[in-house]
C-alpha cells in the first residue's frame, strides 16, 4: 500500500490593529492619510511527498509487486509446463506451452492459447476466464465451463498473478534473497512422508496438482494411499525486477513418490511463467460461449 503522504501546513496570520490608535503625537487622525501596508504572506509551496521507503521484507516486496503489476491495463506471459509419471525407468510425460493475456481490471479476465504435446500428438487448447468462470476448449471438443471455485476448472487455468496471493498465504515460510539483478521470493518443502507435511501451504498446492493423476491411478487399480506417498520436494519461486518490482518470472515444481506393487511411481511437474510485457487489449468471450 502507498504510505500516507506527509501533509505540511503553513499557518499565516495577519494581525490587524484597527482598534489601536495611530502613533499618538497629539494630532487628529487624518482618515485620508495612507497607512503602511501590513506584512505580506509568502506564497505557500506545494508539499513534497515523502519518498516510499525501500521494501525490506517479503510482505513489503509483494505489496510493491502488486502495485506495480496493477499499474498497467494487463500483461502478456509465456507459459511452459511439463508433467509426467516414471515407473521402472519408463516415462509417460506431456509438455505444454501457452501465451496468456491477463487484464488487471476488476473483475479481471484472461485469455490463453497454447497446445499440449503427449506421445507425439499435439492438441490445441484455449482458455478464457471472465467474471469468475473458466471456459476451456481442448482440441476439437466442445467448450466446457465452470466456476473458478471448482478445483477441476481452477487447475486448468494458469494465472501468473495468482502467485502474489499464494506467496502472501505462505507467510513466514517465504525466504527472501536480493542479488544485484533480481529479487527472489522462495518457499520449499523438502523430502518427507506426506502425512507429516500435508498441512504446509505449498504442499497443499502441490496436492491439488497431483489430485487428477491420483484419481486416474486409483481408477486403474493403483491403491496409492496417502499414508504411503512421499513428498520428494516442492519449490515455488517468484522473481521480481529490482527497480520496478514487476514480476519477471514464476516457477513451481513438485515431485511425489507413490507406492505401487512393491515399487514406486514418481510424479513430476514443473511450470514456468515469464512476463513478456504489457498488454493493452481487451479480453472478451467469443460469441456463443458465454
Amino acid at each position: 500500500m502507498r504510505r500516507p503522504l506527509a501533509a505540511t501546513a503553513l499557518l499565516l496570520a495577519a494581525v490587524l490593529t484597527a482598534c489601536a490608535d495611530p502613533a499618538d503625537d497629539g494630532r487628529p487622525v487624518d482618515s485620508a492619510r495612507p497607512t503602511a501596508p501590513g506584512p505580506q504572506a509568502a506564497p505557500a509551496e506545494p508539499a513534497e511527498p515523502d519518498p516510499e521507503p525501500e521494501p525490506r521484507t517479503a510482505a513489503e516486496f509483494l505489496a510493491r509487486a502488486e502495485k506495480a503489476m496493477a499499474a498497467r491495463k494487463g500483461w502478456t506471459f509465456a507459459v511452459k509446463g511439463r508433467e509426467g509419471l516414471v515407473l521402472q525407468g519408463q516415462e509417460n510425460a506431456a509438455t505444454y506451452t501457452a501465451t496468456v493475456r491477463r487484464t488487471t481490471d476488476d473483475p479481471w479476465a484472461l485469455h490463453s492459447t497454447g497446445s499440449t504435446l503427449s506421445k507425439g500428438v499435439s492438441k490445441p487448447e484455449e482458455i478464457y476466464v471472465a467474471d469468475g468462470t473458466a471456459y476451456v476448449k481442448k482440441g476439437t471438443a466442445d467448450w466446457e465451463h465452470g466456476p473458478l471455485t471448482d478445483p477441476e476448472f481452477a487447475g486448468k487455468v494458469e494465472d501468473p498473478l495468482a502467485a502474489l496471493d499464494a506467496f502472501r498465504g505462505y507467510g513466514a515460510d517465504v525466504t527472501l534473497a536480493t542479488p544485484a539483478d533480481r529479487v527472489e521470493l522462495r518457499v520449499r518443502a523438502t523430502t518427507a512422508a506426506l502425512p507429516g507435511v500435508r498441512d504446509e501451504a505449498v504442499v497443499r498446492k502441490a496436492l491439488r496438482e497431483l489430485a487428477p493423476t491420483l484419481r486416474q491411478l486409483r481408477a486403474a487399480g493403483v491403491a496409492a494411499p496417502e499414508s504411503g506417498i512421499t513428498v520428494e520436494g516442492v519449490e515455488e519461486t517468484l522473481v521480481l525486477d529490482p527497480s520496478t518490482y514487476r514480476i519477471t518470472a514464476h516457477t513451481f515444481t513438485c515431485r511425489f513418490r507413490i507406492p505401487y506393487d512393491g515399487q514406486h511411481i514418481r510424479y513430476e511437474q514443473e511450470v514456468t511463467e515469464r512476463t513478456v510485457g504489457p498488454y493493452d487489449g481487451t479480453v472478451a468471450l467469443p460469441e456463443g460461449i458465454g
